[in-house]
């Protein structure tokens, strides 16, 4: 990719950078409301049926990973013109998707700085080794990679393990912000939780949030994986690695239903963010439409996406990533 399509591509994505407040606030009411509601009618349905009950928390669960696009859009400062007011945002859908803000907006930025950076991995991204790397790895590195790999351990462990563990601490060598962010976002959630258990019992509380919490955690955590873990993605060495081409080339075009598109507030437009972060989730489909070489990224559906769950380890020799097994004749 030349240097001039480089430049033209982000001059580009200037006009759709802009926030809307009426925007903002309309997605707000479109989004948290809903989610509010639906979980009192999960309440009320468990006295008629818990087959009842299920569609609503599932249904729950959608608007659950859309809060979490408005919390990730806040990270970005995005959402809104004003720090303050998606410092503030982000703090509130934080403790509703038990994503701690600042911390995760610190090794969020760090994702984007590196993303498909083979000498910048280990920080807000999914552990990829390469081809070579494996094969050179200790028998057990071997089988925590393998383990990591697993679509059981990934999707089954992986919510409780991220989100109700992982999340929780403070990372060493935080800041005070970013540690006080964390107390105050765990101590809301304890509140929250403790009152929810008070009010409607803590039998209702767990069968109601506890589908919400892990069909919501589990597809944010497919989200993430299968649109950068498609079969040829883009990883290269620090010295040859693009930005541009990490966003463009190394992040897809997940082509969803317009229902689900909409629940998943258009982050499957994961290119075009990459490109420019500072697009809020409202105009990822509009950037995408205007730009011609955006519309040349790799576009995964939802079936062809469930390939990605054998795609293991990255080739460096043939740039695409490949399963254990066709590791070994390699």
């Amino acid at each position: 990719m030349s240097q001039v399509k480089i430049s033209h591509l982000k001059k580009e994505m200037l006009p759709y950078e802009k926030s809307s407040i009426k925007t903002s606030i309309k997605q707000i009411v479109n989004t948290i409301l809903p989610l509010f509601v639906l979980w009192y009618a999960a309440y009320l349905s468990l006295s008629v049926s818990y087959w009842l009950t299920i569609p609503l928390v599932i249904l729950c669960s959608g608007f659950v990973i859309r809060t979490f696009i408005i919390f990730h859009d806040c990270c970005h400062q995005s959402f809104f013109k004003s720090r303050l007011a998606n410092d503030i945002l982000g703090t509130i859908t934080g403790v509703i998707t038990l994503v701690p803000y600042q911390q995760w907006k610190h090794s969020h930025s760090i994702h984007h700085a590196t993303s498909s950076n083979l000498d910048k991995r280990g920080t807000g991204d999914m552990w990829v080794l390469t081809v070579d790397e494996y094969a050179a790895a200790s028998r057990w590195k071997r089988i925590a990679y393998r383990t990591y790999r697993n679509p059981v351990v990934m999707l089954g462990l992986g919510p409780i393990f991220i989100f109700l563990i992982t999340y929780r601490f403070n990372t060493r060598g935080a800041r005070r912000k970013e540690r006080m962010n964390t107390y105050l976002i765990n101590v809301c959630i304890v509140a929250l939780y403790a009152l929810l258990s008070w009010a409607i019992g803590w039998q209702s509380f767990l069968l109601i949030q506890g589908p919400i919490f892990y069909v919501s955690a589990m597809l944010g955590i497919w989200l993430f994986y299968v649109q950068h873990q498609f079969e040829d993605s883009y990883f290269e060495k620090e010295e040859e690695w693009s930005y541009v081409q990490a966003a463009v080339e190394g992040s897809s075009y997940y082509k969803l239903p317009r229902v689900l598109q909409w629940l998943t507030g258009n982050i499957g437009f994961h290119h075009v963010h990459h490109l420019s972060p500072k697009v809020p989730n409202y105009n990822l489909e509009k950037a995408h439409n205007a730009s011609p070489p955006l519309q040349q990224a790799t576009t995964i559906t939802i079936w062809t996406s469930l390939k990605s769950l054998k795609f293991r380890l990255w080739d460096e020799r043939n740039k695409g990533f490949v399963s254990f097994k066709e590791s070994k004749r390699l």
